[in-house]
């Protein structure tokens, strides 16, 4: 299984490096790509000659929606039906990922290096988003041309989309930091790792992701408030904040001071946000049952824009929004299920005594999910293919089945299945 953890993480990796996996030939690869890593856990599976797939109730809504989007598609109730295929597709392979990640990160020690690999690629990413802001030449990687409206961000041509990045990879480093089992040594890295991507994320100036990351700093405080954090965790925060303040100030903060103030090329006004918003709901209104079908907001906006802007609408800048307009009130009932089934479970795997040993990688997790889904009111991040699968695959590691068992190795692991043969 080591060889299907190892390509999760490097599909991670091309999805994000290739602007996040929006041009079709990133998406092909990674379709491609989760495919070949399912037929390769297939004939594993049959070798080993045991099936033993954890279960998950947030696998219901996922497939329910999935499924729903099938009889969109083949029964003429989507507006585009090759756009409802092209979005059915992806989040086929997100699914099929965030799947064989459950399959394959089962240990708290396969967990652990999952949390490891996420934080240190986001700083790695933070790195080098800092060093092209400040040489920024016009081009992607500085050379790949840019439509001129972008304001790209590390490998994303959206600085939100970025943010987003952040929000769901960097949560994991506070988390380790509340913690409290790190050496010092180590502590002082995570803290590192942790510090430059907030400061990357403070520099590209997203305030959804700010915000984001903000309330997914105060869900860690609140889940872990009890015993787990005292004064040496709360002045580790406090010395991270430190970190990451002055981080800002070396590489100048006045630019994203001004951000905050001022709208740039890329950016649309709150009027544009609220007429958006106003034009999405009507298509629900118009369409609440069963929705225009899944992807085809940017074949029917046009029907409903009331203040045209000369740019094309692909996505409502409200994932929420957008789902209920291209999905209908089943859509809109399968996401609020999803959304209360990862709670729920994901809460219950961080307050289970059999799970202390990665106790920090399910609040990590949720705090992340917490973060985009609040940046989700705001922004598109889910309809951007590298976050939406970090996203899906962190909500369903959160909240599948406690079991420590790994049934590639011989011998059960963790507490729970050490008791359970005590009592046998």
């Amino acid at each position: 299984m080591s060889a299907i953890r190892i390509g999760i993480c490097s599909l991670l990796a091309f999805a994000v490096l290739a602007d996040g996996a929006v041009p079709g030939w990133s998406t092909a690869v990674l379709e491609i790509g989760v495919g070949l890593l399912f037929v390769l856990w297939g004939f594993v599976t049959v070798r080993q000659r045991q099936l033993d797939v954890r279960s998950n109730w947030l696998y219901l809504p996922v497939f329910g929606l999935i499924a729903f989007c099938m009889v969109q598609k083949f029964f003429g109730l989507s507006a585009y039906s090759y756009a409802t295929k092209i979005e059915l597709l992806k989040w086929i392979a997100y699914f099929a990922l965030a799947f064989l990640a459950v399959e394959a990160f089962r240990t708290p020690a396969q967990s652990k290096g999952l949390a490891i690999f996420l934080l240190s690629f986001g700083f790695l990413v933070a790195l080098f988003a800092i060093a092209q802001h400040y040489t920024f030449n016009g081009k992607l990687y500085w050379f790949v041309s840019l439509p001129q409206s972008s304001e790209p961000f590390g490998p994303f041509v959206d600085r939100d989309h970025f943010a987003g990045f952040v929000e769901l990879t960097a949560p994991f480093g506070l988390a380790m930091r509340f913690d409290g089992t790190w050496r010092a040594e180590k502590a002082a890295l995570v803290a590192l790792f942790t510090a430059v991507p907030v400061a990357a994320l403070l520099l590209c100036g997203s305030r959804g992701g700010i915000v984001g990351f903000a309330f997914a700093s105060l869900f860690l405080i609140f889940v872990l408030r009890r015993p787990n954090i005292g004064i040496r965790q709360l002045f580790a925060l406090a010395s991270l904040i430190i970190l990451c303040g002055l981080l800002v100030l070396w590489l100048g903060a006045s630019a994203t001071m001004q951000r905050f103030g001022t709208l740039t090329a890329s950016d649309i006004s709150r009027d544009q946000r609220v007429s958006m918003d106003r034009d999405t709901w009507k298509i629900f209104l118009d369409h609440y049952s069963t929705g225009t079908g899944l992807g085809t907001l940017e074949t029917v906006f046009p029907q409903y824009e009331t203040t045209y802007t000369g740019s094309v609408v692909d996505h409502a800048h409200n994932d929420y929004l957008e789902s209920l307009a291209e999905t209908g009130v089943i859509g809109g009932l399968l996401g609020l299920a999803f959304i209360v089934l990862l709670f729920r479970e994901g809460l219950a795997n961080l307050n289970s005594r059999q799970r202390q040993s990665d106790h920090f990688f399910y609040a990590g997790a949720l705090a992340s999910c917490s973060a985009l889904l609040l940046h989700s009111f705001v922004d598109f991040n889910l309809h951007v293919p590298a976050n939406a699968m970090l996203f899906l695959l962190l909500a369903t590691l959160a909240s599948a089945d406690r079991r420590l068992r790994d049934r590639w190795n011989a011998e059960p692991v963790g507490p729970d299945w050490q008791a359970e043969r005590a009592g046998s």
